[in-house]
């Protein structure tokens, strides 16, 4: 049976998200919905109307994210998680397992998980893109099993960004960074930290999410713009605010046409009315079969 994931946010304080989605939501007063994507004639104005443009929920979120994400905790943590030992499963048992995080208060949406992510690679499949794009749409939150693993959601979710350099004003609630222990550390505080001008993204740390997990379980199989996707979907200080250009290479700025391409389908994609699995299923499983094996290890 599904369940809501912290549902109170007084009772949990390193879970401060009515749910995983709620950073979602965020996101969309963020960046307005381009209309292209808008399903069944709903208007931008209609997506994630709330009161307020950002809630204290997502505020205490990005006080942990900000505060703990230092350039130590993600080495500990590729360390842990990397191994990829926590469980071996087919690709159809971990969207089962993933539908445990079903989100019961996004007020875009009562689908699950997986019905999420079937809207997304389906918009991008119904716009005629390369499979392998599907199915990286079909994938790219699969990563949010790390919850399920025992990660709070401020090291689950949330906008992504390099660590080991001075973290830039242009990522969202920049201001909580003065608690991190890096803020005030020589190493790290530069515009270069510990790397070099131009150096590449793949020699960059980013801070630890879903985003760079699924990358991990994926890099084997799909091409380099799948994994782009999977890996800087969230980093949004970049693809959306151009904010760490002096880190990027030629090929960081070229594969980073897919992210920008990929983004609104991710934000975009969601309706109420439930893709049709079984009409769907066959296609699907065929996809999965010409990209992966059996089992992945996660």
């Amino acid at each position: 049976m599904s369940q809501t994931l912290n549902s109170s946010t007084v009772q949990d304080p390193e879970n401060p998200l009515n749910s995983l989605e709620e950073w979602e939501e965020d996101l969309l007063h963020r960046y307005p919905n381009p209309d292209s994507i808008v399903k069944e004639g709903k208007t931008t104005e209609e997506y994630r109307n709330y009161e307020t443009p950002t809630r204290d929920t997502v505020k205490e979120f990005y006080r942990l994210n900000h505060s703990n994400q230092t350039y130590q905790f993600v080495v500990d943590k590729k360390e842990d998680f990397l191994k990829l030992d926590k469980r071996e499963m087919s690709v159809w048992d971990a969207f089962e397992f993933l539908n445990q995080l079903v989100d019961d208060s996004d007020p875009d949406t009562s689908l699950d998980q997986f019905q999420h992510l079937l809207q997304t690679s389906e918009a991008i499949r119904a716009d005629g893109h390369p499979d392998w794009m599907v199915l990286t749409g079909l994938f790219h939150d699969m990563g949010k099993v790390l919850c399920l693993f025992g990660e709070p959601q401020w090291s689950t979710v949330g906008d992504t960004y390099p660590v080991g350099c001075a973290f830039s004003d242009k990522i969202v609630f920049s201001e909580f960074f003065r608690k991190n222990p890096d803020y005030n550390n020589p190493k790290y505080n530069g515009k270069y930290g510990v790397y070099e001008p131009n150096c590449g993204l793949s020699n960059v740390q980013m801070s630890w999410g879903h985003d760079e997990y699924i990358y991990y379980i994926m890099k084997n199989y799909l091409p380099e713009p799948a994994l782009y996707i999977l890996r800087y979907h969230s980093f949004y200080p970049q693809h959306r605010e151009n904010a760490y250009e002096h880190l990027m290479d030629k090929c960081d700025r070229e594969m980073f046409k897919w992210v920008n391409l990929f983004n609104p389908y991710d934000l975009y994609s969601k309706n109420p009315i439930p893709p049709d699995w079984q009409k769907l299923r066959p296609y699907y499983e065929d996809l999965v079969a010409k990209y992966l094996p059996a089992t992945l290890k996660f």
